[in-house]
């Protein structure tokens, strides 16, 4: 029956509860959205949609704890995601994550209605761009990030960068070592390397990233080739363009 027409399970993201309470309020002429969950921070966002699994997210970019781009990079591509925020600098980095739309704060039902409307266009379809295009769209241009978020489990993992001890291409994936544990990202190592700034990472070697304050000593190894030894001890492989690009940043410090 029409009664039985599959419901738009959607869950509203924002620390405001004002902000959420309009959301709910402009959703009740809609019966067939039915909001499953409501949530005030970036962790409790990728807890329960990995938890709910909703066909909809209306999600606020400000937030304490972790952003909406780091959010949307956590959760996959099988969600259509309305942006909504009070600042209109993030729009264009909104598209270029294939966001369904971006409702700027305050916004009024005309403009909410047709946000839903292109919602309901995108359900189903796979639309969210490759992690390395997430990766770039959650630092502001011309800016390096200063952290990284990394979903292990169930559980989300920061890494602020200057506890990044170095990065290690695994096919698709890198393996970020910090504080002697290992967590794999799926992303491009080449990818990462652009978002890092050189001034305090370098690319060793075609798998190789490391943090230069964790660089002790260069060791030769074999016939021209060395390798790096970290202040834990870590031994990383070094090639000729690395070794050179080592050796004018150090200069002076090792």
């Amino acid at each position: 029956m029409s009664e039985e027409r599959k419901k738009i399970r959607t869950v509203v993201v924002d620390d405001e509860d004002l902000a959420r309470q309009i959301v709910r309020e402009m959703l009740k002429p809609h019966p067939e959205v039915e909001i499953i969950g409501e949530c005030a921070n970036g962790f409790e966002a990728v807890r329960m949609v990995g938890e709910l699994k909703p066909d909809l997210l209306f999600l606020d970019i400000q937030m304490p704890k972790l952003d909406g781009f780091e959010v949307l990079e956590l959760i996959g591509d099988e969600i259509a995601v309305i942006f909504a925020t009070a600042y209109d600098e993030h729009a264009l980095r909104a598209f270029e994550v294939h966001a369904v739309d971006y409702l700027l704060k305050p916004f009024g039902a005309p403009r909410f209605e047709l946000a839903l409307e292109r919602a309901k266009q995108r359900l189903g379809k796979k639309m969210s761009p490759a992690p390395d295009q997430l990766l770039a769209a959650s630092r502001e241009p011309g800016k390096y990030l200063e952290r990284l978020v990394v979903k292990d489990g169930t559980r989300v993992q920061i890494i602020p960068l200057d506890k990044l001890d170095y990065a290690e291409a695994q096919d698709d994936y890198v393996a970020l070592v910090s504080q002697g544990k290992k967590y794999l990202k799926q992303q491009t190592i080449s990818n990462l390397e652009s978002s890092l700034d050189p001034a305090h990472f370098v690319r060793i070697h075609r798998s190789y990233i490391v943090n230069l304050e964790r660089v002790r000593r260069l060791e030769p190894y074999g016939k021209d080739s060395h390798v790096a030894i970290l202040s834990d001890g870590a031994r990383l492989p070094v090639s000729r363009a690395g070794l050179a690009r080592l050796k004018s940043l150090l200069e002076g410090k090792i």
